[in-house]
């Protein structure tokens, strides 16, 4: 009966959002300045490698999708310093990927996504052909299968935005194989249609069960798998799509509103969501990484007409208002960031004090959430 009402009460929730106050599109962009401004503050040479337990270099994972969020600031707001920024890390690392070339693992291949959006920029090809050769070598190969959420996120747009390059379908192609997998084949499949969720990976599908019973869905992986189907949406429509693209973007499109669907259903009153998604006695509280991401993705929803106004918006509205509010210290820190892992246990306790293993991956969510809304703020109604 519990479980009932709370089906019930979290349909009627879905159905009925909540209005709340809109923010002014240059109080959004103030916010993401601040928080960026701290980061670069804090880390002033982007060459220099990690030390978080050993040292790693600074084109690591985390430090990949932090210049993923510069770049969505970029986008909205074009201060020269950030490609600066930028550009001393590619050429440092040579613009390839971590541990070069013949790399298997999505990790290393994320920071190929920043290097791809600069060679979009500037037609260097210095920028694009270690990814693309490491790309090539891969799909050769046909190891290092996506058996991780959160691969889908690192691995899935740096092909599709070589796809977005060069208009060659392989890329594509193989993209959706890899994801396709993951998807429907590793550990029975590890997205959950019925309930619109992905499991981290194969030590989460069922029979594995939260304390109260419900599914196991970590917050940030299923960010990360949303974000990589928008950015892998975009790159697909940036081109003519013959019938092979337009399946690929249906299968992308179908999960992305099933996604969407589900997590307004399990947005918690504040505005941001659980790391564990479905089970808020377990590991509940306020987390910023994947309510980043998820602000992030329904905000392009919305924008591109993929998402309803009337239904999605005020989800988007109240997730930024409680980023900033609660998350963002008066320095630019952000608090509530969970750090590196696999699952809601995972770095706890999370609060708004607590300093995460590596704060870069939390400033590149932040950035990406704060762009799109900001994107949604300043389109056309």
């Amino acid at each position: 009966m519990k479980n009932f009402l709370f089906s019930v009460l979290t349909t009627l929730f879905c159905v009925l959002p909540a209005a709340s106050a809109q923010p002014a599109a240059e109080e959004v962009l103030a916010m993401a300045r601040r928080v960026n401004d701290y980061f670069m503050n804090n880390v002033p040479d982007p060459t220099q490698p990690t030390f978080v337990k050993k040292e790693r270099p600074s084109h690591l994972w985390t430090r990949a999708v932090y210049y993923e969020g510069l770049m969505a600031l970029y986008a909205i707001d074009p201060v020269p310093a950030y490609l600066d920024y930028v550009d001393r890390w590619g050429e440092f690392h040579g613009w390839k990927p971590r541990d070069g070339i013949r790399t298997t693992d999505a990790d290393n291949q994320c920071c190929g996504q920043t290097y791809l959006d600069r060679y979009l920029m500037t037609n260097d090809r210095r920028m694009m052909e270690h990814v693309q050769q490491n790309l090539e070598l891969q799909m050769q190969t046909k190891v290092g299968w996506w058996t991780w959420v959160d691969a889908i996120q690192m691995a899935l747009p740096a092909y599709t935005k070589m796809y977005r390059i060069t208009g060659d379908s392989r890329y594509a192609d193989h993209a959706m194989k890899m994801y396709i997998w993951t998807r429907d084949t590793l550990a029975g499949g590890l997205f959950n249609e019925k309930e619109g969720l992905w499991w981290r990976d194969q030590d989460y599908v069922p029979p594995y069960k939260e304390a109260d019973g419900s599914n196991c869905y970590w917050s940030r992986g299923c960010g990360w798998a949303y974000v990589a189907i928008v950015k892998a949406m975009d790159d697909l429509s940036s081109r003519p799509m013959d019938k092979q693209m337009r399946r690929h973007y249906r299968l992308l499109r179908k999960d992305f509103e099933r996604m969407s669907a589900a997590l307004l259903c399990c947005q918690r009153a504040d505005g941001l969501w659980n790391p564990s998604l479905l089970c808020p006695t377990n590991y509940g509280g306020k987390e910023l990484t994947g309510s980043a991401l998820f602000l992030c993705g329904m905000s392009w929803g919305i924008r591109t007409g993929l998402l309803s106004l009337r239904r999605y918006r005020s989800a988007c509205d109240r997730a930024w208002k409680t980023m900033a509010t609660d998350c963002v210290h008066p320095d630019g820190f952000l608090g509530y960031v969970q750090g590196t892992g696999k699952e809601p246990a995972s770095a706890q306790p999370v609060t708004y004090e607590q300093h995460p293993d590596f704060e870069d991956f939390g400033t590149g969510c932040f950035l990406l959430g704060a762009a799109e809304y900001y994107r949604l703020l300043t389109s056309r109604p």
